[in-house]
C-alpha cells in the first residue's frame, strides 16, 4: 500500500526552509560546502547549492559521495561492489561540510558518510541535512537541518522519488 504524503510543492518549500535556516544559522554561506551522498542526496544538494546562490549571489560548491566501501553491511551488498570515486574538485579542509541525504532512518548511512568526509581532508565543522527524518535511530546521530519530520512504524518505508531519477517529486510511504 502506497500513500503520498508530501507533493512536488511541498517538497520546493521543505528545501527551501532548509536553505533558509542555512543561511541563518551560519550568518550566510562563505565556506559551506555540500555533499550529497549517493544518489538522491546528491541531487538534493544540487537543488540546496542552486537556491543559495538565488538567496545569497554565491556559488557553494557540491560534491558528490559514494559510501559504499563505508558500510556495515558490506557482505550483504555482494563480492563486487561499484564505487565510485569521491567527484570534490575542491577542498574541504577548514570548511564547513553539510552532509546531504534524503532519508534519516538508522543513522548508520551517514555514520559511513561522516567516515567517508573524513578520509578526505578535516573540514572545521560537519553538519547533516535530510529531507525527510522517520525516526527510528539505531546510532546517535541527530540532522541539523530537517525538510520534513515523518515518523513511521518499522513495517513501513520512506520513498523518495525525484525528477532527475524518478520523473516526479513528491515523497510516499508503503507499508510493507
Amino acid at each position: 500500500m502506497k500513500k503520498e504524503v508530501v507533493d512536488a510543492v511541498t517538497m520546493q518549500r521543505a528545501l527551501t526552509r532548509i536553505t533558509y535556516e542555512i543561511i541563518e544559522r551560519n550568518k550566510g554561506v562563505s565556506d559551506i560546502v555540500l555533499i550529497g551522498i549517493k544518489t538522491r542526496g546528491i541531487y538534493i544538494a544540487k537543488r540546496l547549492s542552486e537556491r543559495l546562490k538565488q538567496l545569497e549571489n554565491s556559488e557553494v560548491p557540491v560534491g558528490e559521495l559514494d559510501i559504499t566501501l563505508y558500510r556495515d553491511d558490506l557482505k550483504e551488498i555482494g563480492p563486487q561492489p561499484e564505487v565510485k570515486k569521491p567527484d570534490f574538485s575542491f577542498s574541504i579542509e577548514d570548511k564547513h561540510v553539510i552532509l546531504v541525504d534524503d532519508v534519516l532512518y538508522t543513522g548508520r548511512t551517514i555514520r559511513a558518510g561522516l567516515d567517508a568526509v573524513m578520509d578526505f581532508g578535516r573540514p572545521r565543522k560537519i553538519s547533516l541535512a535530510v529531507l525527510v527524518d522517520r525516526g527510528h535511530r539505531e546510532l546517535p546521530i541527530r540532522a541539523d537541518y530537517v525538510g520534513k519530520n515523518i515518523p513511521t512504524s518499522s513495517n513501513e518505508q520512506i520513498i523518495v522519488e525525484m525528477k532527475e531519477t524518478d520523473g516526479v517529486d513528491r515523497i510516499m510511504i508503503v507499508k510493507d
